[in-house]
């Protein structure tokens, strides 16, 4: 007689599944350890045996599909194919707050074989069960649709009110203060590189995305705290935000620009000129290929063509390695023909020997910009009003195109009178902002224009250095255009910048700084003939009649 052999009932198998919802959350580990405790409690009283745990951080409502957690519990219960599994939750607000893809998961877990218990809610498989399921479900996407409208109409609330409620963009953090709460404030060393980065934008040292690109990429400090990669789409987004200049806009709350209460970086006129940079050309705009290897390549053009030379490296048999420049346009005459680097370089380098000025004429620009900026501190007062009252008229015309905005029915005219307000408003704060900050500086003039000076007096010397970004800095300052380079005679074409044209042969070489005539009409009986040296020797200034010099 053969034993009656009892089998051993199997013990379901389970996976349990957490999610929250906040930021706070995740970062404090309650809410998802506490959920876990749980389910792991139920499924010890159910006599259940847990094989793994799918936890979701700050996921929200929605498609579940998006939900890291989900997906891979999905995937998990697909690898284990032909067996039955209990999917464990908290609470039915942690399966899905929205009614469509709550009935949806439902199926998506019914066709890998899987049945669902919750802790607070019991599922029952008939029509008024999924009734009552369905209900819930309905009351949880209601619930979060009324949780985000009130969190967005608080956030646009206190973002009328000057202050910025989205994650602290670079060089900002966060920081409780007494009188606003949370408010953004500078971010050391990341603030720093932003502000430096914006003004380089605005006086022109950086022309383009790409170098404000190159530019932060050689931070330290940037490379060191930022974990992101730093990219052109990154920048380019950062480079448009006003809030860098102390203002908060958000077009799809309806946000026009205004003053925010965070301190700015730069000011609203460096900040806009730096806006006018990235929509404007460049004529010696950053690219891929330039490398402190070859400073002049997209700077110095080809004589015969004016097409760009191009630059690279070429190795001899016996390995010694040789930089050049060449023509690559195939249909000139120089096309393939190699320039040593050292010789187009040096040549440049030169020319820019030849641009420095006589000492006495340099003197004479410094006593006269020395005048004019003395003159300026004099009227700062009447300069301040003058920019009030610019911003005084500039309201009076947005009034006047308000007015007429009010009977124009074609969305067309609408548009444009929007975009011109728009326009008419940005100038109007540049202006205040102008009036306000307007104050006598307490450097003197020699400290303020040390460097400026020290550049016009001797370009050669800050070209001579060797760093990649000050060579590049006295292209732009040096010249208005690209430099034409002849490789037979050894020459360049140049179009100088308005400084250097004035201190140099264009108006010195033939003693024409003052013409035949003077700068305005002689009058017979006061004028009075010099040669440019005794001209230099009696300062403008000092002259009471008018000069003019010999041929």
């Amino acid at each position: 007689m053969k034993p009656n052999l009892k089998s051993e009932p199997q013990v379901q198998r389970a996976v349990i599944y957490c999610r929250v919802s906040s930021v706070k959350q995740v970062e404090e580990g309650h809410g998802l350890q506490s959920q876990e405790t749980r389910c792991r409690q139920y499924a010890l009283e159910k006599g259940y045996s847990v094989e793994a745990v799918f936890p979701d951080g700050v996921s929200g409502g929605g498609d579940f599909m998006k939900r890291p957690g989900m997906v891979a519990l999905l995937a998990y219960l697909e690898a284990q194919a032909g067996q039955k599994y209990t999917v464990i939750f908290d609470d039915l607000k942690r399966f899905a707050r929205d009614t469509e893809f709550h009935i949806k998961l439902r199926r998506e877990l019914a066709a890998r074989s899987a049945s669902v218990e919750c802790l607070n809610f019991k599922f029952e498989d008939s029509p008024e069960g999924r009734f009552i399921e369905t209900i819930l479900a309905a009351q949880g996407e209601l619930e979060r649709a009324q949780n985000g409208r009130q969190v967005s109409q608080k956030m646009k609330a206190r973002m009328m009110n000057g202050y910025w409620c989205f994650h602290a963009p670079s060089g900002y953090r966060y920081a409780k203060t007494k009188e606003h709460g949370k408010l953004l404030v500078r971010d050391e060393p990341l603030a720093s590189v932003v502000q430096e980065m914006f003004e380089r934008l605005a006086n022109g040292s950086l022309q383009t995305v790409t170098e404000a690109v190159a530019f932060l990429g050689a931070q330290a400090g940037w490379r060191s705290l930022r974990s992101s990669a730093v990219n052109y789409q990154t920048i380019y987004d950062m480079l448009r935000r006003p809030l860098y200049a102390g203002y908060i806009e958000m077009a799809t709350w309806d946000i026009p620009l205004q003053r925010g209460k965070h301190e700015p970086l730069v000011s609203f006129e460096t900040w806009q000129k730096a806006q006018e940079r990235l929509k404007g050309t460049t004529y010696a705009a950053a690219r891929n290929d330039i490398s402190d290897d070859f400073p002049l390549r997209g700077f110095v053009n080809c004589a015969k063509c004016d097409c760009a030379y191009t630059s690279g490296w070429s190795k001899s048999r016996d390995g010694t390695r040789h930089a050049y420049y060449r023509c690559k346009n195939n249909k000139c005459v120089s096309y393939g023909k190699s320039i040593r680097k050292a010789q187009l370089e040096g040549d440049f380098e030169a020319y820019l020997h030849s641009l420095e000025p006589q000492a006495g004429l340099l003197g004479l620009f410094k006593r006269m910009f020395n005048d004019a900026w003395s003159l300026r501190l004099s009227q700062a007062d009447k300069i301040a009003s003058k920019y009030t009252e610019k911003a005084q008229l500039i309201q009076t015309k947005i009034d006047s195109l308000l007015d007429r905005l009010v009977d124009v029915e074609t969305a067309t005219v609408v548009k444009a009178y929007e975009s011109k307000i728009n326009s008419m408003e940005r100038e109007k704060l540049i202006a205040l902002e102008k009036a306000q900050t307007l104050a006598p500086s307490t450097d003197t003039f020699d400290e303020l224009f040390e460097h400026a000076l020290t550049f016009l007096k001797n370009p050669a010397k800050l070209w001579a250095s060797g760093i990649f970004e000050l060579q590049r800095l006295v292209m732009r300052m040096a010249f208005s255009d690209r430099v034409g380079y002849c490789r037979e005679t050894r020459s360049l074409n140049t179009k100088l910048s308005l400084p250097f044209s004035m201190l140099t042969h264009d108006y010195v070489g033939n003693e024409r700084m003052v013409g035949d005539t003077g700068i305005e009409p002689v009058t017979p009986s006061m004028s009075t003939k010099c040669s440019p040296a005794e001209l230099i020797a009696h300062p403008w200034r000092d002259t009471p009649h008018k000069a003019v010099c010999r041929q």
